[in-house]
């Protein structure tokens, strides 16, 4: 398989970045500074990640609003123009085919943010035209990121959360949203193509850290976000991960109405916790949880917490399971002690 470029590759590896493919893209897990170092660099200062993998589907024209209010679970009528919303793209069965951002950029256009691999499903629920290629998107996170990136640009500084703005910056256009995917203050930054280097350049001139993929997966994770593929996909419905306020119930219609409805009525089955483990030992996706050697569900996510110095992970489990219940995580047959806690890990920014 041909990997997809990131029109910042060249930055990337003049910075010796280690590469890895992620969704069909050839991606920065890592700078030299390790993950942890980056981790760390966000929650006290700014770092910047090229999440150009992420897709951008503009959906245009009179019936624009209509068409993503007909398919998608959330509201559109609870934000204006100029704000950013986050919503689930469903399938008939409720499972989530995507997890999605839109930017209301203008009354007649909106700027679809899928994930990187699921851009050609959304494009074909919703229509739109596919514009990833287009730009790159720098996201600039963390408690000083807007005070650091006054000295590029003060229209960056002024894009508060979830507003949408566009901003005039070295006599190009740029989409500014004040969203992001760990925890922390910031924003995103969808710029051209020709500008996007010259960009990053100056956004790490300013003193914001480079960070990777690993770091932006620690940071999600003690933020208590979900992954898509993780503790979101077509077999896991937003009620099984604890994400009703996503679903408009006063809508008429969107994918997976029905199934959901079923499911609010009954009850789910299983429900995603968070599990804060003994020790550094990380814990991984996929393992089985289990209260008295009886199993209880399976870990989503896992992964060391470098704020909290202990690992961390997501699970499915029985909807019975209460805070503050002692289990154990089975890794690889070495079992990790751990208690069911409220999320997300970190207090909220």
């Amino acid at each position: 398989m041909v990997l997809r470029l990131s029109p910042l590759d060249s930055a990337h590896r003049a910075l010796n970045a280690k590469m890895v493919e992620f969704g069909g893209w050839d991606m920065p897990v890592s700078y030299p500074s390790g993950t942890v170092t980056e981790h760390l660099a966000c929650r006290e200062s700014a770092v910047v990640f090229d999440v150009s993998h992420l897709g951008t589907v503009r959906v245009e024209g009179f019936y624009a609003k209509a068409a993503l209010q007909g398919v998608l679970t959330n509201d559109i009528d609870k934000i204006n123009v100029g704000k950013a919303q986050y919503t689930h793209l469903l399938n008939e069965g409720g499972g989530v085919l995507d997890d999605i951002i839109v930017w209301w950029v203008a009354p007649d256009r909106f700027d679809v943010m899928p994930n990187a691999s699921n851009t050609d499903s959304v494009v074909s629920a919703i229509g739109g035209v596919d514009v990833t290629n287009s730009r790159a998107v720098l996201a600039v996170q963390g408690p000083v990121a807007k005070k650091l990136l006054a000295k590029v640009s003060e229209q960056f500084s002024f894009v508060s959360k979830n507003m949408v703005k566009r901003v005039t910056w070295r006599n190009v256009e740029c989409v500014v949203a004040g969203t992001g995917y760990t925890g922390e203050d910031g924003v995103e930054i969808s710029v051209p193509n020709s500008h996007a280097v010259d960009l990053w350049n100056e956004v790490l001139s300013i003193g914001v850290t480079p960070a990777g993929l690993g770091a932006r997966d620690t940071l999600r994770l003690e933020a208590g976000l979900p992954l898509h593929g993780h503790e979101l996909s077509p077999l896991i419905t937003p009620l099984e991960a604890n994400l009703n306020w996503v679903v408009a119930w006063d809508k008429p219609a969107f994918n997976g109405r029905d199934a959901l409805l079923t499911q609010r009525a009954n009850g789910v089955a299983r429900s995603l916790v968070g599990i804060a483990t003994i020790g550094r030992r990380p814990p991984r996706d996929g393992c089985r949880v289990l209260v008295d050697d009886s199993q209880i569900g399976v870990t989503t996510s896992g992964n060391y917490a470098p704020s909290l110095e202990h690992g961390v992970a997501l699970a499915l489990v029985d909807r019975t399971i209460k805070l503050g219940t002692k289990v154990a995580i089975d890794v690889r047959g070495a079992m990790l002690e751990g208690v069911v806690v409220s999320l997300p890990f970190i207090a909220k920014k």
